[in-house]
């Protein structure tokens, strides 16, 4: 009986360490819970992200409105017999 409960302590001591220090064990389960956390947080801004481009390409390959927008800021294209006044600031002040 003495030895069996001995060994029985023995083998609970063992999954004890195992479960709290080894490989595996509880705090690696909570460090990945945390890691999965942040990766859904990313996942989900990128995912916003993406929706944004997906809506950009949409209104550029639907509208004139946006692809002239586009032409007009990022390109600086004009209209014809359009005229395009660039206002610089004085350095001196």
């Amino acid at each position: 009986m003495r030895v069996t409960l001995v060994v029985l302590l023995t083998l609970f001591l063992a999954l004890q360490y195992r479960l709290w220090f080894g490989k595996n064990s509880l705090p690696d389960y909570w460090r990945l819970q945390q890691e999965v956390s942040n990766q859904k947080v990313t996942n989900e801004n990128l995912e916003r992200r993406n929706q944004l481009i997906y809506a950009d390409i949409e209104d550029l390959r639907d509208g004139e409105d946006a692809l002239e927008e586009r032409a007009r800021n990022e390109l600086g294209m004009i209209k014809k017999d359009e005229v395009f006044f660039r206002l610089v600031p004085d350095r001196a002040q």
